[in-house]
């Protein structure tokens, strides 16, 4: 298994408190980047890892709704001071979030979930749908060398490239892509109408980079839509590529007691499970989830 289990992963390691909001900008279409301050979380987060987040002081709606960490914020020092997530507005609950402005207090609780385990690669490729992007400015970051996170911060083997295979319905909605670019992110882009980018789907892109890397150590990360998640672990079984992805699974309490975000991941002898997502996961490897 590339993602073993390890003992951040579990939800006694997580921070339950309140904070204040110090920014909430729009970043794309439907798409805002959201940030908080909380020096204690914020030091413990690993690339991938997520937080379950609700607006303080309302009763509707009740439940909290996952996040993924985007980045941490960090003092002048590189000494981890806040947390950045990013959301887009679908129902209630994002709607409500996309009307706060800074001071609105939040209930969140976080680190949850095992997140990327780092690995030894020449060519790492991130390939993300829609909001599936979220988890990768860090990710890259870990991977080029750029920032640690993690307490103690931990050391991550560095990649000598690393691409981005992003893909959305239109170019109003591809968010983050200055971020990924002064990251050192090598960008491949397609959109659903061809605004922008390849017209068409990101798995293509994405099969145009493998041509292209003429690397024998590579791995895939994958976050976004089941359809295309599946679509990419194909490939990467076709091209024997190690690839894991991050689960969107729906989620109700974030820390394994309500069962509602389980996933069938397959078990020796051709058996298969149901495994919790917030605390097996989100990031499984791809040979492991029964599409």
């Amino acid at each position: 298994m590339s993602n073993p289990p390890h003992s951040p992963h579990y939800a006694d390691q997580a921070i339950s408190c309140t904070v204040s909001v110090l920014e909430n900008l729009q970043i794309a279409r439907n798409t805002y980047r959201l940030r908080f301050e909380s020096p204690q979380m914020s030091r413990r987060f690993l690339p991938g890892q997520f937080l379950m987040l609700r607006l303080a002081g309302l009763q509707d709606p009740l439940l909290g709704r996952p996040l993924a960490l985007y980045d941490t914020v960090c003092k002048d020092d590189g000494t981890p001071r806040g947390i950045d997530v990013v959301y887009l507005v679908m129902g209630k609950m994002t709607s409500l979030l996309a009307e706060a402005s800074p001071g609105d207090k939040l209930s969140v609780w976080g680190p949850l979930g095992n997140g990327f385990y780092p690995q030894p690669v020449n060519h790492l490729i991130m390939v993300a749908g829609g909001v599936g992007y979220t988890p990768f400015p860090a990710v890259a970051r870990e991977h080029l060398g750029s920032r640690q996170y993690g307490q103690p911060a931990r050391t991550t083997p560095g990649a000598s490239r690393v691409s981005m295979c992003y893909g959305a319905r239109s170019a109003e909605f591809l968010a983050g892509i200055e971020n990924f670019s002064e990251i050192g992110v090598e960008l491949h882009l397609a959109t659903d109408n061809g605004s922008r980018g390849h017209h068409g789907l990101v798995t293509d892109v994405l099969e145009q980079v493998l041509e292209q890397s003429d690397s024998d150590s590579r791995r895939i990360l994958c976050c976004g839509p089941e359809p295309m998640m599946k679509r990419v672990a194909e490939i990467a079984e076709q091209q024997q590529i190690d690839c894991d992805v991050s689960l969107e699974t729906p989620m109700a309490c974030g820390i394994g007691i309500c069962f509602s975000c389980v996933a069938r991941v397959r078990e020796e002898a051709d058996g298969w499970d149901y495994k919790r997502t917030c605390v097996d996961g989100p990031v499984f490897d791809a040979r492991q989830i029964r599409w």
